[in-house]
């Protein structure tokens, strides 16, 4: 499983990016998932201000 993000939601503010522990997701337009590095650890998930990741 990879993290899946709301596009329309994602507000690109690279909370998620510096929080996981992996470096398995990068933010640009929208926050973007490694689909071979994540892990699903769910750490960008909880620091989302918007709720725009879930697992």
């Amino acid at each position: 499983m990879v993290v899946e993000v709301d596009e329309d939601t994602c507000i690109a503010c690279g909370m998620c990016e510096e929080e996981c522990p992996i470096d398995a997701i990068v933010v640009n337009e929208v926050a973007v998932p490694d689909e071979e590095k994540c892990e699903d650890i769910g750490k960008c998930v909880e620091i989302c201000p918007v709720d725009a990741l879930s697992l």
